[in-house]
């Protein structure tokens, strides 16, 4: 079987990587404390920075129940599917406090299914298609943007440099402006505990919360500005971005007066457990766009005037979502932490730009392996609920679909997820990850799943 060779080239992986473990243990954490994580070394002091990455992941998962599906069902016969993800970051300080970001991608495969018929895709790096059409044959510009801060305070505090920081210390009071093209979850709900998606989980709902509808491409970039003032014990920053023209479009509106949105977060840094500073970040989002009503698409329905409910067919007009959401991150120890989401919109407009999801909450934990001497190692474990509102589970019920989500049919229940996963720092910057995930009523759908999906990851960062 397919996920007996995936656990086993894993499992052969782990051994070669613990090798060292057979040492000592206060040599083999030495040994891993002076490994280095990347191919090649990057300079802590130089006013430019160059890096890449390479992100390979296959996934499948067996056959599950379904006994019937409908135009965005996730195909129930087993499958596997692989996508490909190579990116080069390159950053330059041409003043003290200017800086210049370019990210270049290019991303090819697919999801399985046709990444539709989960809230909570299993798979945030895979490239959506339409059609069977892959979104670009080249590579494509993500990230080209300019930082600029303005010190408050002659105090600093060290910073980690990458290719969005360029700094090893930062004014600990600053204003800072962003301006360009970026995605909105490099500032806004970030989480440190639940990482990067390159070396952590994959489930788009464990990565971010996936009631907010961010402003964004189908690639999950936008054009806009921010602002953000930083202080030591609490930061404020506030977006101004661009919609795209369709949900889950490939091209963004310019008039604002058509499309726009305004994302607002306040974080805080409060005491915590085990002497620990916890996070919390409170977040609200304001969408405006060409956005269509359930409760319109469903009455037309009911009144004959459409075949099936279809969210798309109305008039151009501008439509307005919100949302809130909290973000919760308490390490426990310098190589373990816990984290937490709540995350709830308005649910009566179209899902426009992430993904089907109105309410949702998560739990988990995750850490890296210093605690048995390989400190570059990654683990961790959530469990995601997520739901959609009344209007919008009677769409789905009489054959209405959106762009994740299509059964033809829908008996109601809150899809849940559950995501273990390992990475292993095999050499240098090679990265191997056996992922786990359990989805429950797949699509919000009681009649559906369970679905299980087995995937393996190999992470090159350069």
């Amino acid at each position: 079987m397919l996920i007996t060779r995936y656990i086993t080239v894993f499992l052969c992986l782990l051994v070669a990587a613990g090798t060292a473990a057979a040492q000592s243990p206060q040599a083999s954490e030495n040994e891993a404390q002076a490994s280095p994580v990347t191919v090649f070394s990057h300079s802590d002091s130089d006013r430019y920075w160059v890096s890449g990455q390479v992100n390979w992941i296959s996934q499948w998962h067996p056959p599950f129940h379904s006994p019937y599906q409908g135009p965005n069902s996730l195909t129930p016969q087993a499958q596997d599917a692989s996508s490909h993800v190579l990116t080069l970051y390159l950053a330059y300080r041409p003043a003290r406090w200017t800086q210049l970001v370019l990210d270049v991608e290019d991303s090819t495969g697919g999801g399985l299914g046709n990444a539709v018929g989960l809230a909570g895709y299993t798979n945030l790096d895979v490239v959506r298609i339409s059609q069977g059409v892959p979104l670009s044959h080249a590579p494509y510009v993500a990230r080209a943007l300019i930082r600029q801060i303005i010190p408050l305070s002659d105090r600093r505090e060290d910073a980690e440099r990458s290719p969005l920081n360029l700094w090893s210390s930062l004014p600990a009071y600053r204003l800072e402006f962003w301006f360009g093209k970026f995605s909105l979850v490099d500032f806004f709900d970030e989480n440190g505990v639940v990482g990067d998606d390159h070396f952590g989980f994959m489930n788009w709902t464990v990565l971010n919360n996936g009631a907010y509808d961010y402003a964004a491409n189908t690639r999950g970039y936008t054009d806009g500005a921010i602002i953000a003032l930083e202080a030591p014990g609490w930061s404020v920053r506030f977006a101004e971005a661009l919609m795209p023209r369709v949900a889950n479009g490939i091209h963004l509106e310019a008039n604002l007066a058509r499309a726009r949105s305004e994302n607002a977060e306040v974080a805080f840094r409060l005491p915590g457990l085990a002497g620990e500073k916890a996070t919390v970040r409170l977040l609200g989002f304001v969408n405006h766009a060409n956005m269509g009503s359930y409760a319109q698409a469903v009455d037309a329905f009911l009144a004959g005037q459409t075949p099936v409910p279809s969210i798309t067919d109305h008039p151009r007009r501008v439509a307005v979502k919100y949302g809130f959401g909290v973000n919760l991150e308490q390490p426990l120890a310098e190589w373990l932490g816990i984290f937490g989401r709540w995350g709830w919109n308005e649910g009566q407009h179209e899902s426009f730009a992430y993904t089907e999801v109105d309410q949702t909450i998560e739990v988990g934990l995750a850490g890296t392996g210093q605690h048995w001497g390989r400190p570059a190692d990654h683990f961790g474990g959530a469990f995601v609920s997520n739901g959609i509102s009344r209007i919008h589970q009677q769409y789905l019920k009489l054959g209405g679909s959106g762009f994740m989500l299509g059964d033809g049919r829908l008996r109601y229940a809150r899809e849940e997820i559950g995501e273990l996963f390992y990475t292993v720092h095999l050499w240098r910057g090679l990265f191997p990850a056996l992922d786990l995930q359990a989805i429950r009523n797949p699509g919000y759908n009681a009649d559906r799943g369970p679905v299980f999906v087995v995937s393996l990851r190999l992470h090159v960062e350069l």
